[in-house]
């Protein structure tokens, strides 16, 4: 059963949905000015029912609390907010899946949790410091509505847009609700994260990962290259490969679900 609670961090308290269960379990993030929600066809559908899934809104997005630090929003902020709920929920040997900016965050904390299952990260280009931004990503004109701390509904729409595939409709009213209630901070830290005085060198934690590391991509992915994933050394890289969905944009957990949910169960279920 789908459980939610308010559990304290060390900027403020969070919100946490979990379905609870005794299998392995997977940790989710969501990604820059959303929410849990995103994860909803997951932690109410059947990867919910046979997966301990556990879910919660990053610092100052969701139903989570602003930040009165702003160096919460920062990634090594919100890496010590995910380390400490994993310390008290008992979670240090879970699989752990981030999305775009939850990827990111999960790559900060990956080098101080040892014990991890391993990371799948999706819409998410691990990148040295300083990023290579035009590789990384593609020219959207749209990316930039995410480093800016003040936006208009009309640039919410469109940035939530960019974030599926061109033409999918079914986007929920919440994507853009979600993203006009995140705290702009947030937004304007992501920008001030992408700094060798701030955060780590994604290449070099990629590189140095113990734990198998699963990277998705949508192939019809607007923000993201695909064609930047070939020059990662990834010793771990689950399958040796990246793994592509057919069909999905920036957020396949929610545009392919059936998909996305078996590629994640197979990588928590690997021997």
């Amino acid at each position: 059963m789908l459980e939610k609670r308010r559990i304290d961090g060390p900027f403020g308290p969070l919100a946490v949905w979990d379905t609870g269960g005794d299998g392995p379990a997977i940790m989710l993030l969501h990604g820059n000015s959303s929410s849990s929600r995103v994860y909803w066809r997951q932690l109410d559908g059947p990867l919910g029912r046979t997966r301990r899934l556990i879910a919660y809104d990053l610092m100052g997005h969701g139903e989570s609390a602003d930040a009165a630090d702003p160096a919460a929003y920062l990634l090594p902020g919100h890496a010590k907010a995910l380390l400490a709920l994993v310390g008290t929920l008992g979670l240090e040997g879970a699989t752990f899946a981030g999305w775009s900016l939850g990827g990111h965050v999960l790559l900060e904390a990956a080098p101080d949790l040892p014990q991890a299952k391993g990371f799948a990260i999706f819409g998410t280009p691990p990148v040295p410091l300083p990023a290579p931004i035009d590789r990384a990503f593609l020219p959207n004109p749209l990316l930039g509505v995410g480093f800016s701390a003040d936006i208009t509904r009309e640039q919410a729409e469109g940035y939530v847009q960019a974030g599926f595939a061109p033409g999918f409709n079914d986007i929920p009213p919440f994507f853009v609700e979600d993203m006009l209630r995140t705290d702009g901070r947030a937004r304007a830290a992501v920008a001030a994260s992408i700094d060798p005085a701030v955060s780590r060198d994604e290449l070099v934690v990629v590189e140095n990962l113990k734990a198998p590391l699963a990277i998705l991509h949508g192939e019809r992915d607007q923000l993201v290259n695909g064609a930047y994933f070939a020059s990662l050394k990834a010793p771990t890289l689950w399958r040796g490969a990246v793994q592509t969905l057919a069909h999905a944009g920036h957020t396949p957990q929610w545009e392919t679900p059936a998909a996305f949910d078996s590629l994640i169960e197979a990588f928590t279920a690997r021997g």
